[in-house]
């Protein structure tokens, strides 16, 4: 008994122990619990834009937020939920269905509360792939959560604008497979010279920034995004006038591409040129004048090297629009040659257009630096476009300001950059285009052109048009008689 006495009051304190020590971890938890809500992320406002491939919603929060993204059927709706967030007030509630949504993909934007998160359900017009992620503060702005609805089979820009080449593409796809089935190449039939393609020369504009990057901001809150887009507009109304010329916009409204994908739409387009159109910025308003930049060799010799380790973008690299090289069937050495050559003729016609375009904007603008400049900028690293990058003037400049928010000066800038482009062209013009056969006409005409098609001999090519191997090969300056698919041969008077 005396033992049993003795345990009691030690069996009182561990319960008394286990009591307290369970209120403790009650305590414990319940403080996590609430942590979250005593921290929860406000969301201070809702932005979109919608581009040809995509939309794109970005939430500003006041703090950071885990995101949940996740779709639903029967209707189509993309679910949107914020961890321990709420929205920071009703004018924002009342900004989420005031938001324009044509185009975008989104027939009606609702938020509500799902336990602790804010649940956001965006009522869909048709399927999206949905891609999320976070973006910490930056000098603009504050914590992001960037949401983007990508529509699929859906392209930046419209199908790839040059026939003949996509003529070529699908008889070498044609003649592969009859080659798997031991079928015949196609016959050879004897016809004329083929019609010179007169093909329009396609110039890439590229209005820098868009969409959540406005770029930089002027002294009276002009934006950067605003200004270039207007100028691109021009200038691509511009090269549409012009006979032998075609323009395309790399974006024609306010949302965002990024850097990389700007020159993957000037490719899919087969630009024979690319132009990107920017305005300066400085912490001080003293600075002024126009810029003109192309790659730097540092930026293309990096680049070579990007392109060689990125396999998939080796075929049809090399050639421009009126080739058809492709790097599959070369080894790394020779892989490298030719990416080097590619890349410097490539800058070399850079720096050509950009002296003409420098000196035009000189004529209407004073001078930042009275050379082309060269830097590594990304939207100037395409192995087989020439590319410039132009720097209208500093937006924060009181009076280039000013400027760039005038229409007739826009007019003048827009103008500067399309007499040196056009100028370099009509020195140097592509062989299938409509400026290279109007300089044969002005020469005094030849025996007419032919482009090679899939089974083409050189003997055939020249028993065709009655003219022997020999004038054939001296008026194409071949060595030996070798033609490829695409080849475009100058065919010399019988």
């Amino acid at each position: 008994m005396p033992e049993i006495a003795s345990k009691i009051p030690r069996m009182r304190l561990a319960r008394s122990f286990r009591r307290w020590l369970a209120g403790g971890v009650v305590c414990s938890l319940a403080s996590l619990v609430l942590a979250p809500q005593a921290l929860a992320a406000k969301v201070e406002n809702l932005r979109l834009w919608t581009a040809p491939d995509h939309t794109r919603l970005v939430f500003d929060l006041d703090s950071a937020a885990k995101a949940k993204v996740f779709g639903l059927d029967n209707p189509r709706r993309l679910v949107i939920d914020l961890a321990g967030s709420e929205v920071a007030s009703a004018a924002v509630e009342r900004k989420f269905a005031a938001l324009n949504l044509e185009g975008s993909a989104i027939k009606s934007i609702r938020s509500g509360r799902q336990g602790d998160a804010l649940r956001v359900v965006l009522d869909l017009t048709r399927p999206v792939n949905p891609k999320d992620f976070t973006l910490a503060p930056n000098a603009k702005y504050g914590n992001r959560l960037v949401v983007d609805l990508e529509f699929p089979g859906e392209s930046a820009v419209e199908n790839p604008i040059d026939p003949i080449e996509a003529r070529i593409r699908e008889q070498e796809q044609a003649a592969a497979k009859r080659k798997l089935k031991g079928e015949p190449a196609e016959p050879v039939v004897n016809t004329q010279a083929a019609a010179h393609p007169k093909r329009d020369i396609i110039i890439a504009i590229d209005p820098g920034h868009g969409g959540e990057d406005p770029g930089a901001s002027g002294p009276s809150g002009t934006r950067e995004k605003d200004v270039v887009l207007k100028i691109g507009k021009r200038l691509k109304r511009m090269f549409d006038a012009q006979p032998g010329f075609k323009a395309i916009l790399t974006r024609n409204s306010d949302y965002y591409i990024p850097l990389r994908k700007r020159t993957e739409i000037a490719r899919e387009q087969k630009a024979d040129f690319f132009v990107s159109i920017h305005a300066d910025a400085f912490n001080s308003p003293r600075p002024h004048g126009s810029s003109v930049f192309a790659l730097s060799s540092r930026g293309a010799t990096s680049e070579t090297a990007r392109w060689l380790a990125a396999t998939e973008n080796r075929a049809d690299l090399i050639g421009g629009v009126d080739g058809n090289l492709s790097l599959n069937d070369k080894d790394e050495m020779l892989r490298g040659v030719l990416l080097d050559l590619t890349m410097t003729a490539t800058l070399n016609d850079s720096l050509a257009a950009g002296s003409g375009v420098l000196a035009n904007l000189g004529r209407m603008n004073s001078l930042h630096k009275r050379q082309v400049e060269q830097a590594g900028f990304v939207v100037l690293k395409s192995p087989d476009i020439p590319s410039l990058l132009v720097e209208t003037g500093f937006i924060s400049n009181p009076q280039e300001e000013r400027n760039l928010n005038s229409g007739p000066y826009q007019e003048k800038l827009a103008r500067s950059i399309f007499s040196g482009i056009q100028s370099h062209f009509e020195r140097n013009p592509p062989p299938a285009s409509l400026l290279a056969w109007q300089r044969s006409q002005a020469r005094g005409g030849n025996g007419g052109e032919y482009r090679v098609k899939s089974g083409d001999t050189l003997s055939e090519v020249a028993q065709r048009h009655n003219v022997s191997m020999a004038a054939l090969k001296q008026a194409n300056n071949m060595s030996g008689d070798t033609v490829r698919v695409g080849q475009l041969l100058k065919i010399p008077r019988s």
